[in-house]
């Protein structure tokens, strides 16, 4: 199953509120939401009003969006991340591999990435909670042979993975790191970008989402679709961009079960 959602930093400008009236009335399902602007970490009140949004527009929480940096944070301590996701019923806690690219990185960057995920993970775990690494560039997750190196590395079952398309890469390399991290999902990020950081509407690349999503809706599980960097940053154009979204779900469950 795939569960329809929105990241909440898509909207920086708009109240929690407000971003939850926004996700459902576009029809989506869930929100992560993220913990640099809307919920930061330790914000009680910004929790209970997260919970009450989502209860008043049936909304449930896809993750806890942290910017807890593996290896390169000022701390290692993650307690107010985890205590802030368990409040907010997140399933899972966004994090980062440190700051350097996978090219650029020195054996000791990535010892020191990794213990910090071995650590960060065992204390999810505690909380039950899981981690999901952002597939983003400029740091060890920029590739999927990385990012499989990584899990590999910390080898623990807490530690999961986002994906979204890397910027420039083609569609056929995009989709093969998908295959190749399938097994470690959580989530997608779901925007387009083509042929750099230019920001397009979702059905300029039906082609590549059509693919990643019927890969996503054969896994086993639920996974969430989030959608996330808007043309223009315009809230005016959730609707459209949900829509586009909600229409390619249906088909690659449809045809995943058929």
């Amino acid at each position: 199953m795939i569960i329809p959602g929105l990241v909440s930093v898509t909207f920086r400008q708009l109240a929690i509120e407000e971003v939850a009236a926004a996700a459902a009335a576009a029809g989506l399902r869930a929100i992560e939401w993220g913990a640099d602007i809307h919920v930061v970490p330790g914000d009680d009140d910004a929790v209970e009003r997260v919970r009450a949004a989502g209860a008043g527009h049936g909304l449930s929480v896809a993750a806890y969006g942290s910017y807890w940096w593996a290896g390169d944070d000022e701390t290692d301590d993650l307690g107010p991340v985890l205590r802030t996701a368990v409040g907010l019923g997140a399933p899972t806690v966004r994090v980062w591999a440190g700051r350097t690219a996978s090219a650029d990185a020195s054996p000791e960057h990535r010892r020191r990435v990794s213990a910090a995920l071995v650590a960060a993970a065992a204390a999810a775990a505690a909380e039950g909670l899981t981690l999901s690494l952002e597939f983003h560039g400029d740091t060890l997750t920029d590739t999927a042979e990385s990012t499989i190196a990584l899990l590999a590395d910390v080898d623990h079952p807490a530690l999961r993975t986002y994906w979204q398309p890397p910027v420039g890469l083609a569609d056929d390399a995009a989709l093969a790191g998908l295959d190749a991290v399938a097994n470690a999902l959580t989530s997608v990020h779901v925007f387009s970008w083509w042929p750099g950081h230019e920001r397009r509407p979702l059905s300029d690349r039906n082609e590549l989402w059509r693919a990643a999503l019927l890969r996503v809706a054969r896994l086993p599980g639920e996974h969430h679709a989030l959608l996330e960097f808007l043309p223009g940053d315009d809230p005016g154009a959730l609707a459209n961009e949900a829509a586009t979204l909600l229409a390619l779900v249906a088909e690659a469950e449809a045809e995943a079960t058929a």
